[in-house]
C-alpha cells in the first residue's frame, strides 16, 4: 500500500506536456529539398567570403622591426643589454596617402603571455583599489610580491613587473625639417577595464596611496607618474597599462599604442618620408624574441584578416561541391518511388 502511494506521488501531472503528447514537427529531408539548401548556403558563404577578403586586402598595413639584430639596423647599438638609455631613429617612407583613422601598434613575438602561470601572477584586490591588499600582496605575485628589502610591491606580478616601456615619437620630415605628428593615447583601452575593472585607491593625491610599498622591479617609476604630462592617467587606469595587461592569446601579437587622427593627419597619412623616434627600453633578445612597430587602417569587419574571407570561401565551396555530388548520386541511384 505504501509502496503503491509512493508511486501515485511521484508520478508527473498527466498533462500534454509532461506526458510529451505535444503535436511535433520533424522534416522530411528529401533531394528537392538538401541540395538547393546547400547550394544556397555555399553560394552565401562564397558571397560573404568575397567581401571580406576584397575588404581585408584593402586595408593598409606597414610593420617595421626595430630589434637591432642587423648590424646594418638603426636600433643595433640599442639591443646590447648593457646600453642604457637608448634612443635610436627609424626613418620609413609612404608612396601614396596612408589613409586614416590610422592605428599604431607596437609588436612583440616569441612572447607567451598566455602562460598559465605568468597569467595568474596579479592581485586583483590590488588593481581594484583595495588598499589592505597593498601592504599585504597575494601570494599568487610571488616572487614578484616583495622587494629584497620585504617591502610591498605595487601592482605586483608577473604581468605589471614586464610591462612594456618602449615610447616613440613620430615626426613627418618635409624639406629637411621635422615635423611633431600628434599621437592619440585616449581610449585605447577596453572600456570594461578603465571604468570597471581596474580603479585607483580614492586617495588624493593618489601618492599617499602608494605610501611604505615599492615599485615593480623593472619599472624605471612608480604607478602614479606613470604620465607626466596627464594626472587623471596615472595609476591602474593608465591607458599603455590596461592594454597591457590585457594578455594575448598567442605567442605572436600586437598591441595598441596610440591613433593618429588629429589636425591635418584626420584623413590619414601624406605621402612623404617619416621618422620615428624610439626609447629602446625593452629587452627581447633574451628569449628570441623581436619587436616591431606596426601602422594600419581598419574597415567595417576590422583589421586586415584574409583568414576569415578565406575559411568563408572554402566552406562556401565545399557546400556547393556536396551539392553536385549528391545531385550525381541521386540521379544515378535514386529509385522510381521518388519521383
Amino acid at each position: 500500500m505504501v509502496k503503491e502511494e509512493k508511486e501515485i506521488a511521484n508520478r508527473p501531472d498527466n498533462t500534454a506536456f509532461t506526458q510529451q503528447r505535444l503535436p511535433a514537427w520533424q522534416p522530411m529531408l528529401s533531394a528537392g529539398i538538401v541540395i538547393p539548401g546547400f547550394v544556397l548556403i555555399g553560394l552565401a558563404f562564397i558571397g560573404i567570403g568575397v567581401a571580406l577578403f576584397v575588404t581585408s586586402r584593402s586595408i593598409t598595413v606597414l610593420e617595421i622591426d626595430y630589434t637591432g639584430i642587423e648590424t646594418d639596423s638603426p636600433c643595433f647599438k640599442c639591443s646590447n643589454p648593457d646600453v642604457k638609455n637608448c634612443v635610436c631613429n627609424l626613418d620609413f617612407s609612404i608612396d601614396s596617402l596612408f589613409e586614416g583613422p590610422v592605428f599604431f601598434y607596437y609588436g612583440l613575438s616569441n612572447y607567451f603571455q598566455n602562460y598559465r602561470k605568468y597569467a595568474a601572477s596579479r592581485d586583483d584586490d590590488q588593481l581594484s583599489g583595495d588598499l589592505d591588499a597593498f601592504t599585504a600582496p597575494s601570494d599568487s605575485c610571488s616572487p614578484y610580491d616583495y622587494n629584497s628589502n620585504d617591502k610591498p610591491i605595487v601592482p605586483c606580478g608577473a604581468i605589471a613587473n614586464s610591462m612594456f616601456n618602449d615610447t616613440f615619437v613620430l615626426y613627418r620630415v618635409v624639406n629637411g625639417a621635422r615635423k611633431l605628428v600628434p599621437l592619440d593615447g585616449k581610449g585605447i583601452a577596453w572600456w570594461t577595464d578603465y571604468n570597471v575593472k581596474y580603479r585607483n585607491p580614492s586617495v588624493t593625491p593618489l601618492k599617499n596611496a602608494f605610501n611604505n610599498t615599492v615599485k615593480p622591479i623593472f619599472w624605471p617609476k612608480p604607478a602614479y607618474q606613470l604620465d607626466a604630462s596627464d594626472p587623471a592617467n596615472n595609476g591602474f587606469i593608465n591607458q599603455d597599462f590596461l592594454v597591457w595587461m590585457r594578455r594575448a592569446a598567442l605567442p605572436d601579437f600586437r598591441k595598441l599604442y596610440r591613433r593618429i587622427t588629429g589636425g591635418e593627419y584626420e584623413k590619414g597619412l601624406p605621402a612623404g618620408n617619416y621618422s620615428l623616434k624610439i626609447a629602446y627600453n625593452y629587452p627581447v633578445q633574451s628569449f628570441d624574441g623581436t619587436k616591431k612597430v606596426v601602422f594600419s587602417n581598419v574597415s567595417w569587419m576590422g583589421g586586415k584578416n584574409e583568414f576569415l574571407g578565406i575559411a568563408y570561401l572554402v566552406v562556401g565551396s565545399l557546400c556547393v561541391l556536396m551539392s553536385i555530388v549528391m545531385l550525381i548520386v541521386y540521379a544515378k541511384f535514386k529509385f522510381p518511388e521518388d519521383d
